[in-house]
């Protein structure tokens, strides 16, 4: 778990710098040599698409996904585990329910392709899928332990 956890890290951190990167060298490219890379805002979007679902079971582990955290610590002892069970297997089912439409999407359509680069969007679904499948396991490897009420943060 340690090392999917690192590999997940690292891979978010390199989307991200790439999603920096990218635009500021098209940016750069564009404006002192005034020759504007073909595609490069549609491998930028790539990156955020991507960034944002490789992440996703990395928030789920680190337990920084929302709770309600004013309804809940009004709840007794008993009533806040059966709660955190019920939301538990709930988030687990939508993120097994995204990963069969997203697996649906693409059998539908499996040689769809961006149009200015033909990036095939099974690199997107299928890094959707990876981070929603995580997710549903991460929500169901947690189903047995009491959320951490430290990380709660409610507005005031």
């Amino acid at each position: 778990m340690r090392i999917l956890k690192a590999v997940l890290g690292a891979l978010s951190i390199a989307l991200m710098l790439g999603l920096v990167a990218l635009p500021t060298v098209q940016i750069l490219v564009r404006e002192v040599f005034q020759l504007p890379i073909f595609g490069l805002d549609e491998v930028a979007r790539l990156f955020m698409i991507l960034g944002v679902f490789v992440a996703y079971p990395l928030v789920i582990d680190a337990g920084e996904n929302l709770v309600m955290g004013e309804f809940k610590a009004a709840l007794p002892a008993k009533a806040l585990r059966i709660v955190d069970l019920v939301i538990g297997l709930c988030c687990a089912a939508a993120c097994l329910g995204m990963v069969w439409a997203l697996w649906e999407a693409l059998a539908a359509n499996p040689r769809n392709r961006t149009p200015t680069l033909g990036i095939p969007f099974w690199i997107y679904l299928g890094g959707a899928a990876v981070g929603f499948g995580g997710g549903a396991l991460l929500h169901l490897a947690r189903l047995g332990r009491p959320q951490s009420e430290a990380k709660i943060v409610t507005a005031s």
